[in-house]
């Protein structure tokens, strides 16, 4: 298959040239069900798991037998922390866990690559030229997606040392900002395009290898 390209974008949004993709990472076969399964495991780890309520076991207090044990006409009870009084302790009660599911990494840098081969194919990705962003300005940021005129939500990517470019876009409304190390195969899912700066486009591609 053929080496994708990509549009190197200037400050203004316009093409300068084309960026040729590697087509090991931008060029592959999408396989949906391993995209799935990496969202799947995304959303499970971002769980807090911190749910929690108190067994008969842990609330205080229904230490002595309520009344005896016959006699009374009442049904027999041992305890007023049982779970169908008021005040008892909850059922099978949920406790802090982790809902992380397993992965494999080849299986999640697979769903990485057909996520990224997928905006790749539809002319989805660009390429922005961070030197036209020397400092911060959401406004320049604006006239750029305006420009490129890809549908939002949109994804840029862009290295650390690269905040004017960071700056510049995350107070747009539907785009998300992110290192290349934050890059997650659901935010590719989300987004219906995806921009990135030359250097954070390099890190993508060694993180999907």
């Amino acid at each position: 298959m053929a080496a994708p390209k990509a549009p190197l974008l200037d400050g203004t949004g316009k093409k300068a040239k084309d960026v040729t993709l590697t087509a090991e990472v931008f060029a592959v076969d999408v396989k949906p069900h391993l995209i799935h399964e990496a969202v799947r495991a995304e959303g499970a780890a971002a769980r807090a798991g911190t749910q929690a309520a108190k067994s008969r076991g842990l609330v205080s207090g229904g230490r002595a037998k309520p009344w005896r044990q016959k006699g009374t006409g009442r049904a027999r009870a041992g305890t007023t922390r049982a779970p169908q009084w008021t005040g008892g302790g909850v059922a099978f009660a949920p406790q802090p866990r982790s809902y992380a599911v397993k992965v494999n990494r080849k299986a999640r840098k697979s769903a990485l690559r057909g996520a990224l081969s997928h905006h790749a194919g539809r002319a989805a990705l660009g390429v922005v030229d961070a030197s036209a962003f020397s400092e911060p300005s959401t406004r320049a940021a604006a006239t750029l997606v305006g420009t490129w005129g890809k549908e939002l939500p949109l994804v840029v990517i862009a290295q650390p040392d690269e905040e004017a470019v960071a700056k510049s876009f995350r107070n747009l409304e539907r785009v998300l900002v992110l290192e290349p190390s934050e890059l997650e195969v659901g935010a590719l899912v989300w987004a219906n395009s995806v921009l990135a700066t030359e250097a954070a486009l390099e890190r993508v591609k060694e993180l999907a290898q």
